[in-house]
């Protein structure tokens, strides 16, 4: 009972007061997944696809193990993945093709 009542209370994401180590604050540039992330869900947003609320809603979802495994930037790709499938704009096997296709591009030599 305590455990599900930590969780409706706390949700994954909510880290604050829990014990940690020190915090590192540091600047760094975005790497180039970073920035093409950054300026797809820009894109998405804009054509109304996923807005900012469906992304921290899909963030949330993810539960604590994924989103304490994840970046930053991989914990908004996958979110902003699944609110595409759940809206029935892209299927996940047309997604998984894409991924594989940009795979074998990136790695072509």
């Amino acid at each position: 009972m305590l455990e599900k009542r930590r969780l409706v209370i706390r949700p994954p994401h909510d880290l604050g007061g829990l014990p940690e180590g020190r915090l590192v604050r540091s600047e760094h540039d975005m790497t180039p997944f970073e920035k093409s992330c950054h300026a797809l869900l820009n894109v998405l947003d804009r054509h109304k696809l996923v807005n900012t609320e469906e992304k921290r809603r899909g963030v949330e979802d993810l539960g604590s193990e994924i989103i304490g495994k994840l970046t930053y930037y991989e914990r908004w790709a996958v979110s902003a993945s699944k609110v595409l499938i759940e809206k029935k704009i892209i299927t996940s096997e047309e997604l998984g093709k894409k991924m594989t296709e940009i795979r074998e591009r990136l790695t072509e030599d």
